[in-house]
């Protein structure tokens, strides 16, 4: 007797795309990325050519600024103290006194008269015209005792100078550290043309940061 065969299968069901269509409707999407413009060299030369032209043009902001408007300085010493202490940073106002002459009771940057090469920071006292004479420390303008509360009585000085008027163009300028400051009484008046700017601010130690 003949092995019996086994039953022959059923046919499989057509495949049919799930939603209608073509072969196409079974190939996996594409991928969007594919699509995107490809970045030319062109458009890369471009960005660079933009930036440049952005960090340029910052400079001369900054470089104008530095030069016509304002300027960072440093205190060095001990000489304008406790009004300004050694390593503070200022920011000095260069176009104060382009529109306007600096005042008594300004702080000033200023080139030092003896060697312009080095810059100083002191205290307006008097401008030209005005009568200056220190007695034991005090300092009367015009013959009025100047209010220099500000002055602790360890930084006064007790010494005399003068009487001295202030010649045209010129101020008469101290440091508030009385006691330790080379200044007008030392080496003589500062033209208005040495003033290089008013100090506006002192920015460091942002615990002591104040507008002056």
């Amino acid at each position: 007797m003949a092995d019996a065969l086994p039953p022959t299968p059923p046919p499989l069901p057509e495949a049919r795309p799930a939603f209608g269509g073509g072969v196409d409707a079974l190939l996996p999407p594409a991928d969007p990325a594919s699509h995107a413009p490809a970045v030319t060299l062109s458009q890369v030369r471009d960005e660079l050519v933009a930036w440049v032209k952005t960090l340029f043009s910052a400079a001369v902001y900054a470089t104008l600024i530095v030069t016509f408007g304002f300027q960072v300085a440093r205190v060095e010493g001990q000489s304008m103290a406790p009004t300004l202490e050694d390593q503070d940073r200022l920011i000095v106002n260069k176009l104060a006194y382009r529109l306007a002459d600096p005042q008594v009771g300004d702080i000033v940057m200023h080139y030092y008269p003896l060697n312009p090469d080095r810059t100083y920071v002191k205290r307006v006292i008097a401008q030209e015209g005005d009568l200056v004479r220190i007695v034991e420390g005090r300092v009367f303008r015009n013959g009025v005792l100047l209010d220099d509360s500000f002055v602790p009585a360890e930084y006064r000085d007790h010494s005399d100078w003068g009487p001295n008027v202030v010649p045209e163009g010129q101020y008469f300028v101290m440091g508030d550290h009385r006691n330790a400051s080379s200044d007008s009484r030392d080496w003589g008046f500062v033209p208005k043309k040495y003033i290089t700017g008013k100090v506006q601010a002192r920015w460091w130690p942002v615990g002591h940061a104040r507008v002056f």
